[in-house]
């Protein structure tokens, strides 16, 4: 291959797009297993490769030359084949310096603790020591080599200002949940997680519930490409062309998940946005019909209220895993505060409000079958759209132009 990234799995990597964005070379995705490193390293059949989980320290030994930076962190993350020696580089410190200064987080004589001890926690405690915090802890399950543990961080650091997440914990395909609940750290002023996908992982969601300032990884991903795409050619990347690719990389990837009352137009607002935007679109209520092989009401009379809800949220989390959808809930999805996270975790939610007195009630909707038990469900959940939508869209015209004003406000 001419250029690309090697890893142990890149399912949900989205490096190829950025770097088919920067420049015009090819550069794929090539999963390589542990036993099989040494022989692609050994053939060198490459001009340049970016590396990632899990070989940022493995490559080091197959290296002619280690740049300072790099030698510094101890982990390369970008390698360039020069004339058939392995020339290595960081770039992964240059990406989270810039994707902090973009979340307008300050490390300046902060307390900092980064959570896990692998390459990419060397380059954060860098980034951290550069950015003049104050005091650095590593935090790591088994406490090893200095780390504090995490009972640890919490029973003795409970006043550190910001948290740097370099672990799998919360990424698609790994680990799920938290490594940490940042609202145990009542001075935290700011959450960086390295993690890109999904957009925002439970860590990040958790501190921004609480309103503390929190980023994924995205930014990062984005800028170290640039910095490693100046190294493969030898050229400089305007910034207005990086900011482009993030925003443009970001727009892609984020679902529309419309939300509201039935009857309040969700799927077919999502219909026409989906065949406007060429996206796929998804009802999760046709989703639990699939998944039940049955339809909603007979769920609802045979099994009950709390079974549908269940299957609810198992079809939500599933379809978390998604990116670049338009996504129609049921009714009643946002009542659980973890559908909420799912759905927020690669998606922005947009609540069609749409008139009471426009929502018309059907027998195929268990909780909304008259007017009095629509109205009920109205008071019942109002204050819950709103507040778990970042958009309330006026919903009470003609379905084309909801579609419209939400497209519109998606891509202010």
């Amino acid at each position: 291959m001419q250029y690309g990234c090697i890893g142990e799995h890149l399912t949900h990597s989205f490096s190829q797009e950025i770097h088919r964005q920067l420049s015009s070379y090819d550069y794929i995705l090539h999963e390589v297993a542990p036993d099989d490193l040494d022989a692609f390293l050994t053939k060198r059949g490459f001009q340049g490769i970016n590396v990632t989980i899990p070989y940022k320290q493995a490559v080091m030994p197959y290296l002619s030359f280690i740049s300072e930076q790099a030698r510094a962190i101890g982990a390369v993350n970008t390698v360039v084949n020069k004339d058939g020696e392995l020339y290595g580089y960081n770039t992964d410190f240059g990406g989270m310096c810039a994707l902090i200064r973009h979340a307008g987080i300050s490390l300046g004589g902060k307390k900092v603790l980064i959570l896990g001890t692998g390459g990419t926690s060397n380059t954060a405690y860098a980034v951290a020591t550069h950015l003049m915090a104050a005091s650095i802890y590593k935090v790591s399950r088994s406490g090893r080599d200095g780390a504090l543990t995490y009972d640890k961080a919490l029973s003795d650091h409970t006043d550190a200002d910001i948290i740097i997440n370099t672990t799998p914990r919360g990424m698609y395909s790994r680990e799920e949940g938290m490594p940490i609940d940042p609202l145990k750290f009542p001075n935290l002023s700011g959450v960086i997680d390295a993690v890109y996908n999904p957009l925002r992982t439970p860590l990040v969601l958790r501190a921004l519930s609480a309103g503390i300032p929190a980023t994924g990884g995205l930014y990062m991903l984005v800028m170290q490409a640039v910095i490693a795409m100046e190294i493969f050619t030898n050229t400089t990347c305007p910034p207005e062309k990086a900011e482009e690719v993030y925003r443009r990389l970001l727009t892609d990837k984020e679902n529309i998940v419309l939300t509201g009352m039935p009857g309040s137009g969700k799927s077919t607002v999502g219909k026409r946005l989906a065949e406007k935007l060429s996206r796929p679109f998804i009802d999760t209520d046709e989703e639990i019909v699939r998944e039940a092989g049955t339809d909603i009401p007979t769920i609802f009379r045979e099994q009950g209220e709390k079974a549908f809800r269940d299957l609810e949220t198992a079809v939500i989390k599933k379809l978390s895993s998604l990116t670049g959808a338009v996504i129609a809930t049921g009714g009643g999805a946002v009542l659980r505060p973890e559908n909420v996270d799912y759905l927020k975790s690669s998606g922005r939610l947009f609540f069609l409000n749409r008139p009471v007195e426009q929502l018309v009630p059907t027998d195929d909707r268990p909780l909304a079958d008259s007017i009095e038990a629509i109205k009920a469900r109205f008071c019942e959940r109002f204050v819950t759209y709103l507040t778990t939508a970042d958009t309330a869209i006026a919903a009470g015209d003609t379905p084309d132009a909801v579609a419209d004003a939400v497209q519109r406000s998606f891509f202010e």
